[in-house]
């Protein structure tokens, strides 16, 4: 089986390529491994969604996969869930897609950019409506995401954005990944660990390594139950 596996950066991805046998590297943002009886490229896209839709694209339209997996970190707007804690991405949306109008947002769909249910998007939301039934997979918190390019760390834009949107999890890839995978009709699923509550900045109070951990651990796990 053919798996590719999407991050940001390096740092997120590398308890889990440590445990892969690297075969050879396609580019130095591509490296290809072998684990078991599958082949993993493992794509680090960079920062942001931008880098993420066009390296994911270039992929999608290079090779055939047989699933395609993001694993990356997120920042929880849900008090609810815990640091270090690893959900799946199961609806994203992009927060920012639209205008402002004083006071108030308008989304793309809001100005007839495009419909609500335009392919790829439902309801307005990218919605992974069948992921992968892997035990492991499975057993993790499903979540609402929006993907943004700039970070939450304003109480008043925080508190916009919940009431308008809702979200539980914000990342700076995921709506990328996701429009990606479902314009190429590939099987996938968004992996992510908390690392810290969107609030004001406040880094101190991050878990960011005990995230990563998390992450690459259920990764592997995933890995091995395909």
């Amino acid at each position: 089986m053919r798996i590719l596996v999407v991050a940001a950066t390096e740092f997120e991805i590398a308890p889990f390529a440590e445990k892969l046998k690297e075969a050879s590297k396609i580019h130095p943002r591509i490296k290809v491994y072998e684990h078991r009886r599958h082949e993993i490229n493992l794509l680090v896209t960079g920062v942001g969604m931008v880098a993420t839709a066009a390296w994911c694209s270039q992929l999608l339209n290079q090779f055939s996969y047989d699933l395609a997996i993001n694993l990356g970190v997120c920042g929880s707007f849900d008090r609810g869930l815990e640091l270090g804690q690893v959900v799946q991405v199961i609806s994203d949306r992009i927060a920012d897609l639209g205008a402002e109008d004083c006071d108030d947002f308008l989304t793309a769909q809001d100005l007839r950019f495009f419909d609500e249910n335009e392919f790829p998007f439902n309801d307005g939301r990218l919605v992974n409506s069948s992921p992968p039934p892997e035990p492991t997979l499975a057993s993790l918190a499903q979540v609402d995401g929006i993907t943004v390019n700039t970070v939450h760390g304003n109480e008043r834009s925080i508190g916009a954005t919940i009431e308008r949107l809702q979200p539980q999890v914000e990342s700076m890839e995921g709506a990328a990944f996701m429009y990606d995978c479902l314009i190429h009709q590939v099987p996938f699923a968004q992996v992510r660990a908390v690392s810290n509550f969107v609030e004001r900045r406040n880094r101190e109070a991050w878990k960011l390594r005990e995230a990563i951990s998390n992450l690459c651990d259920v990764g592997l796990r995933i890995v091995e139950e395909i």
